[in-house]
């Protein structure tokens, strides 16, 4: 990847989302959100060049096993080795460029073989046999192994690094391992996933999920178990945003009776487990830690105003593994939620593409939107990620993450 490269956006446009006081900013342009243009670069610059979750570590938990997928514009190939390793290399034969396997194809075999002229490589990328060009003069096999990308295990999720210079991993994530650790530290097994297809820009999906500023006039379900008011931001390092809100005393977790269908997560002190807590870890992972389970949404934007969100429920492996769970008492809760989330994300999209559209102010309960806007409008200047410099996410006092768990 060359270096740093603005977006195609007037800079001018971009001054009032970088406002230092709350009560001069306003939102980013339009045409950060129905650009094109824009998602092209975003695709190159704040994806392939982050470290993006692909997913679970489970699609390809065996040895053997083989996943193609996509990363901005990049076809990648995901494997695991007889040793347990997983790999991340471009999905491309290093003889006359086929791909490897078909995106969103799946596969278990000892070896990668391209389909096109036979050529066969290790799970660890290295060529092992090139058809008719082993008894070539010269030919070292050794000098054509695929191109391998970054990967990395995190609690269960994968993440690749498609540019290949992306910072360090550890660098990424900052001081949200230590505060995510007491949820995720066990093993977490998927008890159910939705995913939706809908009509609106990816960053109107992240915003969304940042603020609760929205949720007495369209979450009636949300309110009963957890008032909005409690909302509070975590002092944080690395890419991420995000705190906590608590549940009201009646209620045990996020259903829509209150009560949990499952168990506490082994290790939760009382305190942990009277709160909900929201991340958003750049460019597409949302993670919500509940009582019970942990509920994550991946973002792949498709086009400016096309956007796959894969939603999943995780429950210790213990609970999920008893023959009457039903993991309904999560997902039917938010999947209300996130029907509603999701057509007010298209309802605001729609309204971005009227000439009445001007960038509006923030309120203060939507002060981690507001810290995210910054981060992108400067992105959008530098060509890279940094840190978001604001994050108070609600009217509460902005707490340390470290000690607050």
């Amino acid at each position: 990847m060359t270096g740093p490269v603005s977006a195609p956006l007037d800079p001018a446009g971009l001054n009032p989302a970088l406002e230092e006081h709350l009560s001069e900013a306003r939102t980013l342009p339009v045409e950060a959100y129905l650009s094109p243009d824009v998602l092209t670069w975003e695709r190159k610059h704040l994806f392939e060049a982050a470290w993006v979750c692909v997913g679970r570590s489970d699609q390809i938990a065996q040895p053997g096993d083989q996943k193609a997928i996509r990363v901005g514009t990049q076809g990648i190939l995901l494997t695991r080795d007889q040793d347990g390793q997983a790999h991340a290399f471009h999905n491309t034969c290093r003889h006359r460029g086929h791909e490897l396997l078909a995106e969103g194809a799946c596969a278990n075999r000892r070896a990668v073989s391209c389909p096109y002229h036979a050529w066969v490589y290790g799970l660890d990328g290295e060529l092992r046999s090139a058809t008719r060009f082993m008894d070539s003069q010269n030919f070292d096999t050794k000098a054509w192994p695929l191109l391998p990308l970054g990967i990395t295990e995190w609690f269960g999720w994968l993440f690749v690094n498609a540019s290949g210079d992306a910072p360090d991993f550890q660098q990424w994530v900052g001081n949200l391992t230590e505060v995510a650790a007491p949820w995720l530290n066990g093993t977490l097994v998927t008890g159910a996933t939705h995913t939706y297809t809908r009509e609106t820009n990816w960053k109107l999906v992240l915003e969304n999920y940042l603020e609760c500023y929205h949720c007495p006039s369209i979450h009636p379900e949300l309110c009963r178990v957890s008032p909005p008011e409690t909302a509070r931001g975590y002092a944080h390092t690395g890419m991420w945003i995000g705190g906590p809100m608590e549940l009201r005393d009646e209620a045990q977790t996020m259903s829509l009776d209150g009560r949990s269908g499952g168990e506490r997560i082994p290790g939760l002190t009382d305190e942990q487990a009277r709160r909900v807590t929201y991340f958003s870890l750049a460019p597409n992972l949302l993670i919500t830690l509940q009582p019970d389970y942990v509920m994550t949404h991946r973002l792949t934007p498709l086009s400016p105003g096309r956007t796959v969100v894969e939603c999943s429920w995780l429950f210790p492996e213990h609970v999920a593994a008893r023959p009457d769970f039903d993991p309904s008492f999560a997902s039917d809760f938010w999947d209300i939620t996130n029907e509603q989330d999701l057509a007010a994300c298209e309802s605001v999209y729609r309204g971005m593409q009227s000439e009445g559209f001007r960038p509006g102010p923030f309120d203060e309960r939507e002060d981690a939107v507001r810290a995210f806007q910054a981060q992108v409008a400067e992105a959008y200047l530098t060509g890279r990620w940094g840190k978001a410099k604001v994050n108070t996410m609600g009217t509460g006092d902005l707490a340390d993450a470290g000690a607050s768990t």
